[in-house]
């Protein structure tokens, strides 16, 4: 699944060529990514067609587009969520389809030049819905009604090392009796952290992915938060974590992340650290990769 540097490439992309483009046109090829939308695709395009893109957000795993006039710089939002193989592609005159596509914008900007933005998605999990914002918790403007329950992402603001909600969101982690990957998995204690960057950063701070996290001290789990920060900023210079052609950029192309994971994918390889080889784990139905020397079991506790 894309997780942040994947959508923040994809955000990056999008917003050095769509905004301030006004949208013409909306075709949908699939209702099911419209299952969040009450009106279908009528709401849609009555949402959408004739207003202009104002800017291109993120917050973890979600996307978002501000769509706005004159009067209203951002009036409501294009929310788009990938699921599992969503991908945004940009085409100036596409002269075929694709066999995923599942909605087709059409876009001019103020030169009078249209460019198509297909939303492309083989497995179906990801949905496109038009949304009313409303202020956002953290402060960072407007966000799409459906997501104040979504936890702040380690690139944002409001995250930033020694801000007041930095401190809260340590003491919440410390809070829980859950495994610590368990906890980073919550996108509404942090968002935008999903299964490969999760054991990146277990692997670098050599914890097990089922330390209870209420056994972490506050400098430990300190550690971990940068130690993920680090993991997914190396990934966005990479453009993300390519293993196939379902996750790519704009312009289709793949991130090569890939080759510098240090632990996850990599099953019977030895750890970089110590040499011991790396196992894979069933974890809550997905897999779990770590070094067994480098991070041992914890203790089961009577």
């Amino acid at each position: 699944m894309p997780e942040l540097p994947e959508v923040e490439t994809i955000r990056q992309g999008l917003r050095s060529h769509v905004v301030g483009s006004r949208i013409l046109s909306v075709e949908v090829s699939h209702p099911r990514v419209l299952r969040n939308q009450p009106g279908g695709e009528d709401e849609l395009r009555g949402l959408t067609n004739g207003w202009e893109i104002t800017g291109v957000q993120r917050r973890g795993k979600y996307l978002w587009l501000t769509l706005g006039d004159q009067n209203t710089p951002v009036s409501h939002a294009l929310l788009i969520h990938l699921g599992m193989s969503g991908q945004v592609l940009l085409k100036d005159s596409p002269t075929e389809g694709h066999r995923h596509l599942r909605v087709a914008f059409t876009l001019e900007n103020h030169q009078g030049d249209q460019r198509h933005m297909w939303f492309v998605d083989q497995r179906m999990f990801g949905y496109v819905t038009a949304l009313e914002v409303v202020p956002d918790p953290h402060g960072q403007g407007f966000i799409p009604e459906s997501m104040p329950h979504i936890g702040p992402d380690l690139l944002e603001p409001a995250l930033a090392l020694g801000s007041p909600t930095r401190v809260e969101t340590n003491r919440a982690i410390r809070r829980s009796k859950r495994g610590i990957k368990a906890v980073l998995l919550d996108q509404c204690v942090i968002s935008g952290i999903g299964n490969i960057y999760a054991d990146e950063a277990l692997w670098r701070t050599r914890l097990h992915y089922a330390r209870p996290a209420n056994r972490l001290s506050a400098g430990h789990v300190e550690e971990l938060l940068q130690a993920t920060t680090a993991v997914l900023n190396e990934a966005l210079r990479a453009g993300g974590t390519s293993f196939d052609a379902l996750y790519v950029n704009v312009a289709g192309e793949q991130g090569y992340f890939e080759r510098s994971l240090q632990a996850y994918g990599r099953c019977d390889q030895p750890c970089y650290r110590c040499g011991s080889v790396i196992v894979r784990e069933v974890f809550m139905n997905r897999s779990s990769f770590r070094c067994p020397r480098c991070q041992r079991r914890p203790r089961v506790t009577r």
